[in-house]
């Protein structure tokens, strides 16, 4: 069976803008510390990589899809040139108090991998927040939380995923 490596975009990949928290700007798009020679290493690990990320309000008027496309193709050339490419790029549009189920932590838009050729438990969610760890335990995978041990360990523990952790880091 196949297994995933699904990768948060914002705050693992690029940092997250910390006024408006869009990256909508070639100015705006900064790699995190690590994170190139992290995705080379672990693009040689035989896992599938999916990119996934929530973009609240992308293709509204306040956050163009014109705004949006510059920085992601920036970032995909990157990637590219250290011989890093996406399996799927899986990106959520809805604000968070519409509730979609296709936003993280939900799996909504992870349809294609709950049907049974993908081996879940084998697999990994990687990112910056609590609501990442979240996804992971949704979806029957695992986390790799990229937040320092000590500030994560309390908010695993009250969210009652400590279990789900695999590894947490900066």
């Amino acid at each position: 069976m196949k297994r995933l490596l699904i990768i948060d975009r914002d705050g693992t990949i690029l940092v997250e803008p910390p006024v408006d928290f869009q990256i909508d700007s070639i100015a705006k798009t900064n790699f995190v510390s690590g994170a190139i020679s992290g995705m080379k290493a672990i693009s040689a690990l035989g896992y599938e990589l999916v990119m996934c990320s929530n973009q609240d309000g992308l293709g509204t008027a306040r956050f163009p899809m014109e705004d949006f496309l510059p920085p992601q193709e920036m970032m995909l050339k990157v990637l590219a040139s250290e011989g890093v490419t996406f399996d799927d790029i899986l990106i959520d549009p809805t604000m968070p108090e519409e509730n979609a189920p296709t936003r993280k932590p939900g799996i909504g838009m992870f349809g294609r991998y709950l049907i049974g050729e993908y081996d879940l438990a084998g697999s990994y969610v990687i990112g910056d927040r609590i609501t990442d760890v979240m996804l992971a335990k949704n979806l029957g995978a695992r986390a790799i939380l990229l937040q320092e041990a000590e500030q994560a360990a309390e908010a695993l523990a009250e969210k009652g995923l400590t279990e789900t952790c695999a590894l947490c880091t900066t």
